[in-house]
């Protein structure tokens, strides 16, 4: 009967351990979901219940975890900064040919784009998302000319 109870604690631990190399939220909630079940072994219930718990608790966990980690539904990595570092960068663009122009970025020559709404009035634009190899722009409200 102990050993039972012990093996939840060592599930537990193990599952820690991992969530640490990992980084992840998933095995944690699991952990919890384990240390679960070791609390209902310690309150004396049936092997059945002690598992139900902790399937229900670790199910529950993830659930929670999936709905508030990426609860913002699937997002674009166009405009994403967490994938693309350029994403909010400054350009200056000195001319505009109906709402497209090249200019010099990072020591390349790149197309960039008007956002439908923004003024081709600036001189400096923030890079707003990426559509293929062109930069889509928006103007920096503070420079406007």
């Amino acid at each position: 009967m102990w050993q039972a109870g012990l093996d939840w604690w060592v599930a537990t631990g193990i599952l820690v351990i991992m969530e640490l190399l990992t980084g992840t939220f998933y095995l944690l909630v699991i952990a919890v979901g384990t240390a679960a079940g070791g609390l209902a072994h310690l309150g004396g219930l049936a092997l059945e219940w002690q598992f139900l718990i902790a399937g229900l608790i670790a199910l529950a966990g993830v659930v929670l975890v999936r709905r508030f980690r990426f609860g913002g539904g699937k997002r674009s990595v166009r405009g994403n900064r967490d994938v693309n570092l350029d994403i909010g960068e400054t350009l200056e663009v000195r001319e505009w040919h109906e709402g497209r122009a090249r200019v010099m970025y990072r020591g390349a020559q790149w197309d960039v784009e008007l956002l439908p709404g923004q003024s081709a009035t600036a001189l400096r634009y923030e890079i707003s998302e990426f559509s293929g190899n062109r930069l889509l722009l928006k103007a920096k409200p503070d420079v406007a000319l």
